[in-house]
């Protein structure tokens, strides 16, 4: 699923032929393979990414989904999410957790 294009994967979770949250497993267990050596992610909401994917999940089966529902995406540590923590890559921000 990994070398799927975008447009493959939103077909594929439109025909079932999988789920966002085996969609979202997979990209989280890529992260906890190469993550280590090219530390590309600092913080990853595995917990919250799950909870989003069933819920696009729920939303594909009732016929309420937007063209990108169920697609995993990855964003910058620099945008504030209520209580994850966001440094910005920065040594100043290290520990800070948005409100």
């Amino acid at each position: 699923m990994l070398d799927l294009s975008l447009t493959q994967m939103a077909q594929g979770l439109a025909e079932r032929k999988f789920s966002s949250i085996e969609l979202t497993q997979a990209f989280l267990q890529r992260i906890k393979t190469v993550n280590p050596q090219i530390n590309a992610f600092i913080t990853v909401t595995e917990p919250e990414a799950l909870l989003a994917a069933k819920a696009a999940d729920n939303q594909l089966a009732e016929g309420k989904a937007t063209p990108l529902t169920g697609i995993p995406i990855a964003h910058k540590d620099l945008f504030c999410t209520k209580g994850v923590k966001t440094s910005c890559a920065s040594k100043m921000l290290d520990n800070f957790i948005a409100p």
